[in-house]
């Protein structure tokens, strides 16, 4: 069987197979290690090889599970290279697991090059579902997740990390970093100078692991609390930050009070749509007003 796009449409295989032929994108555990699928681990078993950001990394990983599939290094600075044998072995039927050293691959972390090359020579690519730092975030933050962008690292240059900041000034939507530790306090810093003193951020430290913590609040009180300990400014980040909040004095207080009401009763688009076209106002203002009833909740 063959797709629109003429890449076979090979079966996924089983919980105890492996497709010969075939890349599969396996997320690793961010912290915990027993954060990890069965399938995770049966796919890391069964398959001819592991490609692996730093095989060092992964090797504890593996023999923790006791695994002793061979690995080989794929990272940013032989991607190209790698990426072209890899696609070569596959062609031969060789099964190959892709693993960062935590989370899922090509989420900010090498593999995109080689995705795309099996992508043009229609090897099979089978993700599988698993650890995502940002994801596991911005689950716990109690920041809304109706609608976020995740932006990656920030620059790490100071004029280049400004200029990407002043591009969230106007956004309405929750935004998800990674962030280093050693530019974790340049960064807030940025932040406040850039989106204000008032601008709620949620900082999540060493997910899943002793010393997880989640700090909220102004840049100020992140600021505050990073400042307090050295050992605050260890580790790895999340750094989220909230949307512009809504004026909602902008918009009648008849047709706020209208949309209030039926966000009780009807998901919040919904209502927003009504009120809109009874009130002849913009559905997404209506929508970004609704979004504080909900939080208020």
């Amino acid at each position: 069987m063959t797709t629109h796009d003429g890449q076979q449409d090979l079966p996924q295989g089983t919980a105890n197979s492996i497709v010969p032929g075939t890349l599969y994108i396996v997320p690793t555990p961010i912290g915990n290690l027993d954060d990890i699928t069965t399938r995770a681990l049966k796919v890391l078993e069964g398959a001819d090889w592991i490609a692996a950001e730093d095989t060092r990394h992964t090797n504890k990983l593996l023999q923790h599970y006791h695994i002793k599939t061979r690995t080989m290094s794929l990272h940013d600075h032989n991607e190209d290279k790698r990426a072209a044998m890899l696609v070569h072995r596959l062609q031969d039927g060789a099964s190959v697991a892709l693993v960062s050293d935590a989370g899922t691959p090509l989420i900010s972390d090498p593999g995109f090059v080689l995705v795309r090359k099996c992508r043009e020579n229609n090897i099979n690519v089978v993700p599988l579902p698993g650890a995502c730092a940002a994801i596991t975030a911005l689950s716990a933050a109690g920041l809304p997740t109706d609608r976020f962008v995740f932006e990656g690292f920030l620059p790490a240059k100071s004029q280049a990390r400004t200029n990407q900041l002043k591009l969230l000034a106007e956004r309405s939507c929750t935004t998800v970093f990674y962030e280093a530790p050693r530019r974790i306090v340049d960064t807030v810093s940025d932040i406040r100078e850039i989106l204000g003193a008032q601008r709620q951020l949620v900082m999540a430290k060493e997910l899943t692991k002793t010393f997880e913590r989640f700090i909220s609040g102004t840049p100020d009180e992140v600021l505050a609390w990073l400042n307090e300990n050295n050992a605050h400014q260890k580790g790895e980040f999340v750094l989220m930050v909230a949307g512009i909040q809504p004026t909602s004095t902008a918009l009648p207080a008849d047709a706020l009070a209208l949309l209030q009401e039926l966000a009780e009763v009807l998901p919040l688009k919904k209502a927003a749509a009504i009120v809109a076209s009874h009130c002849n106002l913009k559905k997404n203002a209506l929508y970004q007003a609704g979004l504080s009833f909900t939080q208020e909740k």
